[in-house]
């Protein structure tokens, strides 16, 4: 939907006598055949008005300058359209010609439709009015309207005092609502009343308007710059159409799209295109010659790469769907190159630039520095253009996988390389282990019952299981079974192991250990294992904590991953890159050659 009337100074035909009036008031639509952009809500209250189907209330709802006002005076003309014939005799959406109503309905100033600011009158006692008015007949137009824009604004208390009226309202009554936030209406109101979501107007549809505007007001425009403002605009009639009145001060003649550029401080569109092309070939100082040549001539350097986003946005919609190429409202340089990065850059390219460029956008609006903190963006951008993405280091590399493999396996001479070709048949060779090779910690725990015990009687209390413990690896595996998570962590963690025998345990405490813990393990155990434990707290230094152990288990698995040659591979192809984390998967059989056992010494 628009502000603006196709119909132009029909809506407002005393513009010349009161002087200049802006074009988002001059051209604002006085019927339903002038809204552009909003073709469902028309259609909608259009069948309703014609099958008499006209509800007592009204919600609109949109982004700023879509038209939720206008439309609401359109319905309350609409409600209360009337010829001085008085040939029409209801409502109808039909309204060839000013009615004896109009104009004052139009101008705001119409007895019956009251306007009201829910922003500055939002509390109760402003709809304690509207409910005593209410029951009044009204003047002299057909219906009473009350329009409450921002309706969003009003108390809680006053949404509660306008819901009996809002429901059951007398039959000459109409409520039209206007938001921008529909999520803070109450459920309670938004059942009363029927829904209307207005859309932003599309932007090739703005470009449209705004040149029937220029012919109407006999601007000479250039496409270029009626499609810059509509793109900043953002699909707001009210807004493409103040920027337009700007644009026709600031250029003082011919609107051109340079004129639109300077006033908006915003990049030439082409030259965007080319910084693109300088990143995307990894051509940095290009790329920065560029942003500094853009700056020079009053480019905020957040516009920049905001406009360069936009760009990448562009190329990947293409990439996905090529009609997006189509739209009229960009430039010609636009849509040509635009296919040429979509049908050469890879999607994985695009997403990273993508991700690159929003987050440097917020890191140039926070430096004091702007223009410096876009250059180095530009430098990250360009240097990973050329850099690979992961899949294609790990095809490449395991395309090259089998003649590195033999190349190493020659360089460490006879003896090594027939060592590992046994180590590989055996490997080969050894029979796959249908079950772990550990003891499950439940077996290993619990004592199996002999067959012959006598099953317990139903009324006779079972005794408690007696569990033996060799390991503190195994006692810490008890603890965890019983979810005891608490006593678990603190024995990883604050307990330095000195020896561990069933039913008696010798520990070292780290200083932050709780001061109870021997106590409560104790207790602990004794029930848990059904027999009597002595923990005991020694001098002794101790063997490292079990997370220590585990920590340091990682550090040398990190190590060990780090000198393998492959991920050399991916680390040289990667400059910067390190590695953060490796996690080793559980053994299994068949990868366990068949002579491995404890005693296996490694040469």
């Amino acid at each position: 939907m628009s502000d603006i009337a196709k119909g132009g100074q029909a809506s407002d035909p005393g513009a010349d006598a009161a002087g200049y009036r802006v074009l988002a008031r001059k051209y604002r639509p006085a019927s339903f055949t002038d809204l552009i952009g909003q073709d469902a809500m028309v259609r909608t209250i259009s069948n309703g008005f014609e099958s008499g189907r006209i509800p007592q209330a009204w919600i609109l709802t949109g982004v700023r300058g879509v038209g939720k006002t206008t439309t609401a005076r359109i319905i309350a003309r609409a409600l209360n359209y009337e010829l001085p014939d008085g040939s029409v005799k209801g409502p109808t959406i039909d309204m060839p010609a000013l009615g004896v109503n109009c104009q004052a309905i139009i101008d705001s100033r119409h007895i019956d439709v009251l306007e009201m600011d829910a922003a500055s009158h939002n509390g109760v006692d402003d709809v304690r009015q509207i409910n005593d008015a209410i029951r009044y007949a009204p003047v002299s137009a057909r219906y009473k309207v009350y329009i409450l824009d921002e309706v969003h604004m009003l108390s809680g208390a006053a949404f509660n005092a306008l819901l009996k009226t809002l429901e059951e309202p007398p039959p000459h009554a109409k409520f039209i609502f206007a938001t921008t936030e529909i999520r803070k209406v109450p459920v309670t109101v938004l059942s009363r009343c029927q829904r209307f979501d207005l859309r932003r107007v599309d932007a090739a549809l703005l470009v449209s308007h705004l040149e029937d505007i220029a012919a109407r007001e006999s601007i000479e425009t250039e496409p270029a710059a009626l499609a810059l403002i509509a793109r900043a605009a953002e699909g707001s009639v009210r807004d493409s159409l103040s920027l337009f009145d700007q644009a026709i001060a600031h250029a003082a003649g011919p609107v051109r799209a340079e004129d639109v550029r300077q006033m908006l401080g915003l990049a030439d569109r082409v030259r965007v295109v080319d910084l693109f092309e300088a990143l995307m070939k990894g051509d940095v100082a290009g790329a920065l010659t560029e942003l500094r040549a853009q700056y020079d001539i009053g480019a905020d350097p957040a516009v920049v790469l905001s406009d360069l986003a936009e760009f990448t946005h562009f190329v990947t919609r293409v990439k996905v769907v090529p009609t997006v190429a189509d739209d009229v409202s960009l430039s010609e340089a636009e849509r040509v190159r635009g296919r040429g990065f979509a049908e050469k850059l890879s999607m994985r390219v695009l997403s990273r630039t993508w991700q690159m460029l929003l987050k440097g956008f917020s890191e140039v609006q926070a430096s004091g520095r702007p223009v410096a903190a876009a250059e180095m963006v530009l430098v990250r951008i360009a240097y990973a253009a050329d850099l690979p993405t992961p899949d294609e280091v790990v095809k490449a590399l395991g395309e090259g996988g089998a003649s590195s493999s033999t190349a190493r396996a020659s360089s460490n001479g006879g003896g090594a390389s027939s060592s590992a070709s046994s180590a590989s048949s055996a490997s080969q060779s050894a029979p796959r282990y249908d079950a772990p090779r550990s003891v499950p910690r439940s077996s290993a725990m619990a004592s199996p019952r002999p067959s012959d015990e006598p099953v317990a009687q139903l009324n006779e209390p079972e005794a408690a299981p007696t569990i033996t413990i060799g390991s503190f690896e195994a006692l810490i595996a008890l603890v965890a079974d019983k979810r005891d998570i608490a006593l678990k962590m603190a024995l990883e963690r604050d307990v330095r192991l000195v020896r561990c025998e069933d039913g008696h345990l010798e520990i070292a405490l780290e200083e932050n250990a709780p001061r109870a813990l021997a106590h409560d393990l104790t207790r602990k155990l004794q029930a848990w294992t059904g027999k009597r434990w002595m923990v005991v707290v020694s001098k002794e230094q101790g063997a490292p904590t079990m997370r220590a152990q585990s920590a340091a288990r990682q550090a040398d698995l990190e190590l060990g991953v780090q000198s393998d040659p492959l991920v050399q591979a991916v680390l040289n192809r990667f400059p910067g890159a390190k590695i953060v984390g490796v996690t080793q998967n559980a053994p299994d059989g068949s990868d366990m050659p068949a002579d491995a056992g404890p005693e296996e010494e490694e040469d």
